[in-house]
């Protein structure tokens, strides 16, 4: 449960330093995470900005809190968010969302559904970046509302509150309904056929779905603490169903409002779970249908507690959280103190080590603007954290940086296996650990702000710093380990041809050894444009002239199928690729 929106008012990781002695001496100097502001701010937004989404071109997506309006902002030519720019993007269809479930999509599109507050509670919207539109997906009347529960729309129409929703193997996304549930139904979005319909029946009675976290295991298994209780249970995909799994030895939901806090995969291979009460949990998956093991975890400082508070796994492996005093109120989340939580410290208790709040440096300074509850957590690929506080002023939202210290966990980082070319203008990327070992930032039920699937990066060895767009990931898995997993990439919009890139895969912050990436060289026989560019789109025209311009070693794609008469003499290593079919060269 989340409170009205009527208490709103009107980059690179740093270098490991030798930090040891003081760790020993006093363990919170070892923290050096330190905040930043944004230089620009979106222009028209008369209240802060609400939940963000990472795009897979490297963009992020960010909405005007609890309204229709989204906004993206686009690292500058050296890859910096901190000196991004601001663009408007088209509204959502179907009215006001705050509090709602968000899902990047594995073909690069953006799916939201419901709301706790606004009129978009019984609907869902898909957000296609290419083209910058929305589009209406309507859920069917009676599909989950099986006893015919006559809701605040005065019909049977099922929705949305208080719902975190997730993406499946086989890229489906699955949705837990709130209201007016009785049978603790999901629902599953089909983005091939655009369709909603009905999904597994979770366990744990009515409603004990309702404001909880979910976090996926290496096995693709989604597992959950049902609502209030000490209860917990996995959706397993390979057979379709929630299964019950072991107890918890202690109880993570408030006892005002039972709210639970974010849930994450740490490098570990455990799973960690921030209560609503102040205390944390630890599972251990079996690594198969059988259950896990639950332990008992450090408990927060000075009586804090993780009631609707954003939190996000760092590169480093620890966990950036926000935690509020307000522990006996709903509405009354504040003073927010900021933490940075590193779960393998204390044994594998885990330690939390304050840190400053973005508007105040100081070590352990409390954030008084407003309540937890509008606070949003994004995992940035350059390794930082974007903070978002829908109240930080009327004019336009000032959004900040966190910097973690020190260094990516190992765990973490993805390797690049192969790239090939497809016959589109994309490029075929083989690797592993492509997804990261989390699913990024998390809030608790709703704003999922997840960013486990790979990006692709190139610098240009001037300083230039892009990135490409990816598409139709082959797994949104976690912590795959050496399982290949691939994605498709674009690279002819903005990359000069024949020239030499360094190229990395980015997974949640971390990025892969660099490859050496040349701007692909096009050729078109068939062309009669007379721009002859070398590119996809003003491909050359003959042969000859690729093979004048690709580099040793580099790789010409002849776009579509046919035949050229040409004869040419060739000096230097390089393939040759009939991208578009086959084509015949010479007499």
């Amino acid at each position: 449960m989340k409170t009205p929106n009527s208490r709103l008012s009107s980059t690179v990781l740093r270098p490991c330093l030798p930090l040891i002695v003081l760790w020993l001496l006093v363990p919170w100097l070892a923290v050096a995470g330190s905040w930043t502001p944004l230089v620009n701010k979106e222009t028209d937004a008369t209240r802060g900005l609400g939940p963000m989404l990472l795009l897979s071109d490297g963009t992020v997506m960010a909405q005007y809190f609890g309204g229709t309006k989204w906004y993206k902002l686009t690292p500058d030519s050296h890859g910096s968010y901190i000196n991004g720019s601001w663009t408007n993007l088209n509204p959502m269809i179907s009215g006001n969302r705050q509090y709602h479930s968000s899902a990047v999509l594995r073909d690069g599109r953006v799916f939201v559904a419901g709301a706790e507050l606004g009129p978009g509670w019984n609907s869902a919207e898909v957000y296609d970046p290419a083209n910058n539109t929305w589009t209406y997906v309507p859920i069917p009347n009676g599909l989950i509302n099986t006893n015919n529960v006559i809701n605040a729309a005065g019909d049977n129409t099922a929705g949305f509150s208080d719902s975190p929703c997730i993406i499946l193997p086989d890229g489906t996304v699955m949705v837990a309904p709130i209201f007016p549930v009785t049978n603790n139904a999901t629902v599953i979005y089909n983005p091939v056929t655009g369709a909603i319909t009905g999904g597994p029946i979770a366990l744990g009675g009515q409603k004990s779905q309702n404001e909880t976290s979910w976090v996926k295991l290496p096995d693709d298994s989604i597992l959950t603490i049902d609502k209030s209780s000490l209860n917990s249970e996995r959706y397993i995909p390979s057979l379709g169903q929630w299964n019950s799994d072991a107890n918890l030895p202690i109880q993570l939901y408030s006892n005002t409002g039972s709210e639970i806090g974010a849930g994450f995969l740490v490098s570990d291979g455990r799973a960690v779970f921030l209560g609503g009460n102040g205390n944390t949990a630890f599972y251990t998956p079996s690594g198969g249908a059988s259950n896990g093991h639950w332990t008992q975890g450090t408990s927060m400082p000075s009586g804090l507690v993780a009631r609707d508070t954003p939190a996000a796994m760092m590169a480093n492996g620890k966990i950036l959280c926000a935690l509020s005093a307000g522990a006996n109120a709903i509405g009354n989340e504040t003073p927010v103190f900021f933490y940075e939580f590193d779960p393998l410290a204390n044994s594998g208790n885990g330690l939390f080590t304050p840190v400053g709040s973005p508007q105040n440096p100081a070590v352990g300074s409390s954030d008084t603007n407003n309540i937890s509850d509008f606070y949003t957590m994004l995992v940035l690929p350059d390794g930082n954290i974007l903070f978002s506080d829908a109240a930080f002023n009327t004019a336009g939202s000032t959004l900040y940086v966190y910097q973690p210290d020190c260094c990516p966990v190992p765990e973490g980082k993805p390797a690049i296996s192969s790239i090939t070319a497809n016959g589109n203008g994309s490029y075929h990327l083989i690797g592993t650990g492509l997804n990261g070992i989390s699913q990024g930032a998390a809030f608790g039920d709703d704003n999922q702000m997840d960013s486990n699937y790979p990006l692709v990066r190139v610098n240009d060895g001037s300083g230039s710093i892009y990135y490409l767009p990816t598409y139709n990931w082959s797994s949104t898995g976690v912590k795959t380990g050496n399982l290949p997993v691939s994605t498709e990439f674009f690279a002819f919009q903005r990359l000069v041809p024949a020239l030499s890139y360094s190229l990395v895969a980015v997974a949640n912050g971390i990025s892969s050894d660099p490859v050496t990436f040349y701007g692909p060289v096009w050729v078109d026989v068939n062309s009669g444009d007379p721009t002859q560019l070398g590119s996809f789109d003003f491909p050359y025209h003959t042969l000859a002239l690729g093979i004048s311009a690709v580099p040793a070693t580099g790789t010409i794609n002849i776009k579509t199928s046919g035949h050229t008469a040409e004869t040419m003499t060739i000096t230097k290593p390089m393939t040759i690729v009939a991208v578009g079919g086959p084509v015949t060269i010479g007499q």
